[in-house]
């Protein structure tokens, strides 16, 4: 069954949609939207490093959107303003990646598989990275639900109760980015950053607990991952485009139907 093109392309967006809505409740949790585009728009200058080294493409993202994370760490510790610092990294990133994808001697590449995505073309090898990357990120939340949360809602209270959230941001940022590094296959550097946030805003009108949300993004995402697939399968549209196309529904339904419930 896996030689189904089609079937592999919904387990691939099951896998991602796995990894990046409960990632993605934290992301809107702590406000970082614009930290999980800056770290995506990073993929490309992942990609034409991979590239140049032979390196797979995973590893490629995975070790530039690390060295993009600790950047900004490191640098927002020094009062530069986030927003400043944020806006910088993630431009300069993707025009950094497209100006050496170009340089590339000898290389005819894609640019928009690496943009939008090319979940259609997932191999078998892709759809075992996209699940184990998964998998990681899964564990890694579920090991640190409890302190992540802690630190989310309070440093302060984290700190007092002999928590370390210096170390629970890094373990944001290494969950981070493992799953650009396997949605880039996906939805493409551009739209990963939508898979993160849209889900999570999605469920967050109807649901009352950390834990029912992280659940309810994860069905969202699933939900757009299959149904972006099967309009773009039914109307020949881009179908990581597609994707993020649905997910932007759900959300606009949820929200109406959080706000009918408020006023009822």
């Amino acid at each position: 069954m896996l030689d189904d093109f089609i079937f592999r392309a919904a387990l691939a967006g099951l896998g991602v949609a796995l990894a990046a809505a409960p990632l993605g409740c934290f992301v809107v949790w702590r406000r970082m939207a614009y930290f999980g585009d800056a770290t995506s728009h990073a993929a490309l200058l992942g990609v034409a490093l991979a590239l140049a080294t032979d390196l797979p493409i995973v590893a490629g993202v995975l070790i530039v959107a690390l060295v993009m994370a600790l950047i900004f760490s490191g640098l927002s510790e020094r009062h530069v303003s986030a927003d400043a610092l944020l806006g910088v990294l993630a431009h300069a990133a993707l025009a950094l990646g497209l100006v050496a994808v170009s340089l590339l001697p000898g290389r005819s590449v894609d640019l928009s598989a690496y943009l939008f995505g090319e979940i259609l073309a997932v191999t078998r090898s892709d759809l075992a990275v996209i699940w184990i990357g998964a998998a990681c990120v899964g564990a890694l939340l579920i090991w640190r639900w409890q302190p992540l949360l802690t630190a989310t809602l309070s440093p302060d209270l984290s700190t007092a109760s002999g928590g370390h959230p210096r170390r629970e941001n890094l373990v944001l940022t290494l969950a981070l980015a493992i799953t650009v590094a396997v949605a880039i296959k996906v939805v493409g550097a551009l739209l990963i950053a939508a898979m993160l946030i849209i889900p999570a805003a999605a469920a967050r009108p109807l649901t009352r607990t950390p834990e029912t949300m992280a659940l309810a993004a994860i069905a969202v995402g699933a939900a757009s991952a299959l149904s972006g697939l099967a309009v773009s399968f039914a109307f020949d549209t881009p179908t990581g485009p597609s994707i993020v196309a649905i997910a932007a529904g759900l959300f606009a339904l949820t929200t109406s139907v959080g706000a009918a419930l408020k006023r009822g």
